[in-house]
């Protein structure tokens, strides 16, 4: 207890005073909420001895607002926009290779695990007889968390247009992003849906996204304060409101397999709401969670997950497929492998919950260095990562 101890002493000790421990407390915890929501929704059927994808709240749609709670992409990307305008005025070099720099550090994590991921494959099916549909569903969800890497890595890149627009406007320059969503649905919700292509739902994706980043932007640069916080608060909340009971948004904060519409894939009007709501939360709420990790306890935790942000991200599911794929050879086990369906599975699999974060803290204890800058890698195994990622991305996409 007392190594422990001293240790936790030795993480308070060493972090620099300028760090904003807030900031930091809502990063972790929005990531630690990935993880969590992607494994309670993450289910198993077990069809001919392969393993396929199937979600508890298609038979339990009483879970719905439990989404609400874990869906929390919205604070990630408003402390992304803050961290990033900080890290972006105390640049050195160029808005150029300030940008290549941060794209740089999302790049490789993704690059890393799915390279890996492709030479596992063959070894996997060839070597250990693993069947082709489980390997088919294990590449679906390794690749499902990634699209969020591309989406924050395009919004990454337009930091400076966002930094601009809060100097002109302040948090104001949220507002048409949030206009354009609106309208985009109801274009395709609305009277004339019937006659709407199907892609204009992908015009959401940009501005969806950006719309917290972009308050991010506008917080760091200190053009929203408590007032504007509680506006947020209560705006979100009741547009939230609004949005369920009277226009009849799907409650689920994710996609549910055999509904017609969804949140978040792109993000609808719904997804900007509760985004809206959590961000004046999160502010409300900075300076009492700042003196909370005040303590050492509760500080070194948040810098462990920090520090693995991006192994956290990319490899979480591989961490639920490490348990799951040795598991379908033995058949049907309840949160596990046995389709969820009942009740019995929902608490089954909160049990499995804590072998998944101790697979995915072994992982991560492999996986942390390719967030690392390359430097001892060489062109040639640049090169044949990348093309190792393609072939796996048309692998997992292609099924």
């Amino acid at each position: 207890m007392r190594r422990l101890l001293a240790k936790l002493a030795r993480v308070d000790e060493r972090t620099p005073a300028h760090r904003d421990r807030a900031v930091d407390g809502l990063r972790a915890l929005a990531l630690l909420a990935v993880p969590t929501g992607h494994w309670l929704v993450g289910g198993f059927t077990l069809d001919g001895g392969g393993l396929h994808n199937a979600s508890p709240l298609a038979t339990f749609g009483a879970l719905a607002p439990a989404s609400w709670v874990l869906q929390m992409l919205g604070i990630f990307f408003l402390v992304g926009g803050y961290s990033s305008v900080l890290s972006y005025r105390r640049r050195k070099g160029s808005v150029r290779e300030w940008t290549a720099g941060r794209l740089r550090r999302l790049g490789r994590p993704v690059l890393g695990v799915t390279a890996v991921w492709a030479l596992l494959l063959p070894v996997l099916h060839y070597g250990l007889g693993v069947p082709g549909d489980t390997l088919h569903t294990a590449a679906t969800l390794v690749v499902q968390p990634l699209w969020f890497v591309g989406v924050y890595a395009v919004i990454t890149a337009l930091t400076p247009y966002c930094v601009r627009a809060s100097e002109r406007l302040g948090a104001r320059a949220a507002v048409p992003l949030i206009g354009a969503v609106a309208v985009v649905d109801l274009l395709r919700y609305g009277p004339f849906a019937d006659a709407m292509p199907s892609w204009l739902s992908l015009l959401n994706l940009l501005p969806g996204w950006m719309f917290a980043y972009q308050l991010g932007v506008s917080w760091a640069d200190r053009r929203i304060g408590r007032r504007g916080a509680w506006l947020l608060l209560a705006g979100g909340t009741a547009l939230f409101a609004v949005l369920l009971l009277a226009f009849h948004y799907p409650m689920s904060m994710v996609g549910v397999p055999g509904e017609a519409r969804t949140n978040s894939h792109p993000p609808s009007l719904l997804v900007l709401a509760l985004a809206a709501a959590q961000s004046g939360a999160a502010i409300l709420l900075r300076d009492r969670l700042a003196r909370l990790l005040r303590r050492p306890a509760l500080w070194a935790p948040v810098v462990i997950v920090n520090l693995s942000a991006m192994t956290i991200l990319c490899w979480h599911q591989t961490a639920m497929l490490a348990a799951a794929v040795p598991g379908s050879y033995f058949g049907e086990i309840p949160g596990l492998t046995a389709a969820p369906d009942t009740g019995g599975w929902v608490l089954a699999r909160l049990a499995w919950m804590p072998l998944f974060a101790g697979l995915l803290a072994a992982v991560a204890r492999f996986a942390r260095p390719l967030e690392s800058p390359w430097d001892r890698t060489g062109t040639a195994r640049r090169a044949a990562a990348a093309v190792l990622a393609a072939g796996f991305g048309y692998f997992a996409l292609a099924a």
